[in-house]
């Protein structure tokens, strides 16, 4: 899963891909490298990020995601669209997304639930330790960090199953670095025991790239992790991850297809 931030304020890929015709030729070479689908998303959520106007999000995501569905002239690109905002998942999904993926699962809005219900659309619901969209820095501790991710998304499941989406549409995301902590040690064990998340019968997302926890250094500026990344992606690749949404996709879909087979 090719990541596409249309936004000003990303922490990696920020400002680069404002433009409609910048962001659809980013998604074209994504696409060309391996992507299977592309993620777009018009609102930070990051440390520090700031929240936008519904009306801003969908101005910089909608002509994106129809220009790009035009471009491939509705060919079998698979479009997901990054918001914890229904109105903007709904106007996304008509545009010509089919995945909606979510970092609140839920919890931002009450209505988004019932719409990924209504279509019957994929939904990516990602653990946070913070309530709010907005992740923060700090460095919270877990006595059971694998037990603290499995007892949220039983609730989390049981909540979407209560409002009529299917176990099938459900792809879980444990969420990684500043969204569990900002001590790297519990994204790695995360990575390290995707296992756990098995029971579930949902197919695993996992986030890694470029976050702070791949950093080799204290201090690593993003545009230097990639080594770190592609460590933890092989990671995830060997404990079970279905999908990565990665901004590397071409240095991803090289390393997937260094991977035996099982």
């Amino acid at each position: 899963m090719g990541i596409l931030n249309i936004t000003p304020d990303s922490f990696y890929d920020g400002g680069r891909h404002v433009a409609i015709d910048v962001a659809v030729e980013r998604a074209m070479q994504m696409l060309a490298e391996g992507a299977d689908s592309i993620d777009i998303g018009g609102e930070s959520t990051g440390p520090g990020s700031k929240t936008i106007e519904e009306a801003e999000e969908l101005r910089r995501v909608i002509p994106v995601i129809e220009t790009l569905k035009h471009k491939t002239q509705n060919a079998a690109v698979v479009i997901s669209i990054d918001t914890y905002k229904t109105n903007v998942a709904e106007a996304a999904l008509k545009a010509g997304a089919t995945i909606v993926n979510d970092v609140t699962a839920g919890r931002g809005d009450p209505m988004m639930f019932s719409l990924i219900a209504r279509t019957g659309c994929s939904y990516i619901m990602m653990r946070s330790k913070d309530h709010s969209p907005r992740t923060t820095v700090n460095a919270l501790e877990y006595d059971d960090i694998l037990g603290t991710i499995h007892t949220f998304f039983e609730e989390r499941i049981a909540s979407a199953e209560s409002a009529g989406i299917k176990r099938s549409q459900i792809i879980v995301d444990p969420g990684l670095g500043h969204f569990v902590s900002s001590d790297p040690k519990y994204s790695w064990y995360i990575l390290e025991h995707l296992e756990c998340l098995n029971d579930f019968g949902c197919r695993v997302l996992v986030s890694p790239s470029r976050k702070s926890f791949t950093a080799e250094f204290p201090g690593q500026p993003p545009e230097e992790r990639l080594p770190g990344t592609l460590k933890a992606t092989s990671i995830a690749l060997r404990s079970g991850a279905s999908i990565i949404r990665t901004h590397d996709v071409k240095e991803t879909s090289n390393l997937i297809a260094e991977i035996p087979k099982q």
